[in-house]
């Protein structure tokens, strides 16, 4: 009896005092003990636990985990784990580390790696978690970190100072010094979402995006690392080699090189030193094709007067774009009005062409410089370093001064009209095709106007320095001198005279307000294309400048 009792006592050293029970059908909420090599019990040490060493193995709730020894409090229904702890749930999701603790109430694991360039690492699928410490809940199927971790998959690496993952959404989130890493780019930003099966990344901070020479900034978009695709929303900016877009938003496809921008759409080239603003723009960075509409306006600030314009829809071509005979044809209208202050003109479309730098104004054209102005049927500028190099006015040239006296102007009619520049200031004009002239000449001594010429000729030069007409030359003029007092009404003024000051723009902002010229005093287009001896004898002049 007893060597009984004395039996007894022994046995109850080593078991505990509730032995570890085999699981029941139906009971999801025990942890059980698997396996263990060894096991012992001392309710005086370890806090009551059961200590268990040698190829340890716990299930709980469809969970497996694994260690090399364990601490396993069984009335708290938890344990602490050591050494290549793994923890296995279905055949997704694993997570292992040098250390963990888990609560099988609360169904959480926290792991820690004590070993140094080792860290706790949860896989699910093609997704994998890197940190040294991770706090795991089976209940909202989340893991996350406070002190530092990195996200990888297939394409993407992530890391942070916080981050959270839901091995269920496959949703993360991440702040604090969050630095995106994918094939295509890199971004940083305070906050950020990434669904890692839908690879759409939600951009909610500032964030910084950066693709070869393209830069994004932006504190609200979308992107999806797969399909390259953004929408970026809250006054993003869009950078790239000296050019700028920043709008609304902006939608941009990395693999076909599409960006849309929509409201208050403002694009700036500080290379070429001009720009564009819309409430609706496009660009194919492949084709170079752009487009702007829906209250247009393109700007020029290469001069020292910044030239704005408004029309309908402003359009780019590019040519060669891959070569190093890459040119641009700009395409405006409709109803185009420019205003800068020492120029402005209306019509109805516009071309630019930058391979010969020519600029053509169709359909009812007129152009003011100061107290000038200037029509016809068809207007080319050609520009040099971005200066006005010369202009032709082709059928029906119509060129008007306002001068100083009452109802008094210098005008010009002609089939075509010539005028070179230098530095920007007119030196030169020729008028070709049955010229018609009516001019005020001027006394040298007091300026006042002595007369009025009325003669018509077939070519006419002017000469001018320092903007004042200096002399005038034309071959066989016809026509007499009048007195300023004897001045018949009828010659004051040429056939088709019109002063269309209720057209001209009057600032940058008045470019939106379109007034037509009045109903009747619109030019009728003529089949006769100008007099080719003439345009060839002006090329010929141009060419000896």
């Amino acid at each position: 009896m007893v060597l009984l009792c004395v039996l007894c006592l022994a046995v109850s050293a080593v078991l505990p005092s509730s032995p570890a029970k085999s699981k029941k059908a139906g009971d999801s909420k025990r942890v059980y003990l698997i396996h263990s090599d060894e096991l012992t019990y001392d309710r005086w040490r370890n806090n009551g636990a059961q200590v268990l060493r040698g190829h340890v193995q716990f299930e709980h709730d469809g969970a497996r985990l694994y260690c090399d020894s364990a601490n396993y409090f069984e009335p708290s229904n938890s344990f602490e784990a050591w050494g290549n702890v793994k923890m296995v749930q279905g055949d997704t999701l694993s997570l292992t580390s040098d250390y963990g603790y888990y609560d099988g109430n609360d169904k959480t694991l926290e792991a820690k790696t004590f070993t140094a360039g080792k860290q706790v690492v949860l896989k699910n699928r093609t997704t994998t978690l890197y940190t040294d410490t991770l706090h795991f809940d089976r209940l909202d199927n989340l893991g996350y970190y406070d002190d530092g971790g990195k996200l990888v998959d297939k394409t993407t690496t992530l890391t942070s100072i916080h981050g959270e993952y839901h091995t269920d959404t496959k949703d993360a989130f991440f702040m604090d010094e969050v630095v995106m890493v994918d094939v295509n780019f890199n971004l940083t930003t305070d906050t950020l979402i990434y669904n890692t099966q839908t690879k759409l990344a939600h951009i909610v901070g500032p964030s910084d995006i950066v693709s070869g020479k393209s830069h994004i900034y932006s504190e609200q978009g979308y992107y999806n690392t797969v399909s390259e695709q953004a929408e970026l929303l809250n006054r993003s900016k869009f950078d790239n080699e000296g050019r700028t877009l920043v709008g609304d938003s902006i939608w941009y496809d990395g693999l076909s090189s599409i960006s849309e921008a929509f409201g208050n759409v403002v694009y700036q080239d500080s290379v070429n030193r001009n720009g564009f603003s819309g409430n609706y723009g496009y660009y194919n960075d492949v084709t170079g094709y752009a487009m702007c509409t829906d209250s247009a306006m393109a700007v020029d600030f290469s001069q020292r007067d910044t030239l704005f314009m408004h029309a309908d829809t402003f359009k780019v071509f590019t040519y060669n774009i891959e070569t190093d005979s890459v040119y641009r044809v700009i395409h405006a209208y409709n109803k185009v009005r420019a205003y800068r202050t020492d120029l402005q003109a209306v019509c109805d479309s516009l071309v630019y062409n930058t391979q010969d730098s020519c600029m053509t104004l169709y359909r009812d054209p007129i152009v003011w410089n100061l107290e000038q102005q200037l029509l016809g049927e068809e207007i080319k500028v050609f520009m040099k370093d971005s200066v006005i190099d010369h202009a032709h006015v082709i059928n029906q040239a119509f060129s008007i001064e306002k001068l100083r006296e009452d109802k008094a102007y210098n005008q010009v009619s002609s089939q075509e009209m010539f005028a070179f520049f230098e530095k920007g200031e007119m030196h030169e004009a020729r008028a070709v095709g049955n010229v018609q002239v009516v001019f005020y000449p001027e006394d040298d001594s007091d300026s006042s106007y002595v007369g009025l010429i009325s003669m018509t000729t077939e070519q006419l030069k002017m000469f001018f320095d320092k903007r004042k007409l200096d002399y005038v030359w034309a071959p066989a003029p016809e026509g007499r001198m009048f007195p300023m007092s004897q001045i018949p009404p009828e010659k004051r003024y040429l056939e088709g005279f019109q002063w269309f000051d209720y057209v001209r723009p009057i600032s940058k902002q008045d470019i939106f307000n379109w007034r037509p010229k009045a109903a009747g005093t619109e030019l009728k287009s003529q089949r006769k294309r100008g007099n080719g001896t003439a345009r060839k004898e002006a090329m010929i002049v141009d060419r000896e400048r």
